[in-house]
């Protein structure tokens, strides 16, 4: 797996930038931390459903919690 870093370049309009550094000033961030961290947690909660349901097609959706 490739582990190095990589620019990303976003055009998004003014009214986005604005609620955008809103956002990250409140958890005191910057943009860019503030963007990577949502993109991170999304991934994470994709990866995690994904698991769930394949553990769930594994042991059977049946299963007694």
């Amino acid at each position: 797996m490739y582990m190095g870093t990589s620019v990303l370049s976003l055009r998004i309009d003014g009214e986005l930038l604005d609620r955008l550094r809103d956002h990250a000033a409140k958890r005191g961030m910057s943009v860019q931390d503030y963007v990577i961290r949502t993109l991170i947690r999304d991934d994470f909660d994709e990866r995690f459903h994904t698991a769930v349901e394949e553990t769930d097609r594994f042991y059977g959706a049946d299963r007694i919690t």
